[in-house]
């Protein structure tokens, strides 16, 4: 479109005379038919003699057009919203999937989207559903899950590149849900569980050694001062009996244990 330079000819020139003659022939009623009303979020794409009458699509406001020459498409320029359905993938370690998203897409060039593209919202449609099928094929399980948001940029960057001749800018991609089967999905609990169990055991068995270490040292500072082993009697004895109401009787005085 943007190198054409034949124009529409002597006969077309004839034909728009024609046209221009016969609305101002039939003035004022005519002008009914030449006076178009292109909304805030629309554009014109204009087509005289099945050639595009201007490299750039028309409005938004009133635009005139000839009634017996001229055809227009109209172009919504607004946000649309894409929803992929569920696609049923193989991931990189041989584990099947189902995983859905949501596309939204603009159209930021009418003419592109009108002339490089039979329907251009069917075509965004199916690229983006294999998009998602081959980026997501290529990808693990773990990684699918934990890097949700990187896919959704590379998905969007290949979608925006391959979109761009047709007047399509992409604006966002997201991943909605990951659907796994039973069996994996109690396979994964099994082996998360197994994991906490390991990894309790392993801060138990750290706090028994920095317990056994710390008593150690406070055995070694109780040795140094026969009193203190008396006094940390006495503060056991006092939490005991917070806890519990009873009596506590001395068999004995406690500097006999020496």
């Amino acid at each position: 479109i943007a190198d054409r330079r034949e124009g529409i000819g002597v006969c077309g020139w004839i034909l728009v005379s024609l046209s221009f003659v016969l609305v101002l022939i039939t003035f004022p009623i005519s002008i009914w038919a030449c006076i178009k009303v292109i909304r805030e979020y629309e554009r014109a794409v204009v087509f005289r003699l099945g050639r595009i009458l201007s490299k750039k699509a028309k409005g938004p406001g009133l635009i005139l057009i000839l009634p017996c020459t001229d055809t227009f498409i109209k172009v919504d320029l607004r946000t649309v919203t894409c929803n992929i359905p569920p696609q049923e993938i193989l991931t990189k370690d041989a584990v099947t999937t189902q995983v859905d998203g949501v596309v939204y897409y603009r159209i930021h060039s009418a003419v592109s989207a009108v002339a490089n593209v039979t329907d251009v919202h069917s075509a965004t449609f199916l690229l983006a559903q294999t998009t998602l099928r081959n980026v997501l094929g290529t990808q693990s399980l773990a990684q699918l899950l934990a890097g949700r948001e990187e896919i959704a940029h590379s998905i969007q960057a290949i979608l925006d590149s391959a979109t761009e001749q047709w007047g399509i800018k992409v604006a966002r991609v997201e991943i909605k849900d990951v659907r796994i089967p039973v069996a994996m999905q109690r396979a994964m609990a099994a082996e998360a569980e197994a994991a906490r169990e390991a990894k309790a055991k392993i801060v138990a068995a750290e706090g028994e050694m920095n317990a056994s270490k710390a008593l150690k040292q406070a055995s070694m500072v109780l040795s140094e001062s026969p009193a203190g082993l008396q006094l940390r009697y006495l503060q056991t004895l006092t939490a005991l009996a917070a806890e519990n109401n009873s009596t506590i009787v001395f068999p004995l005085p406690i500097n006999m244990l020496e």
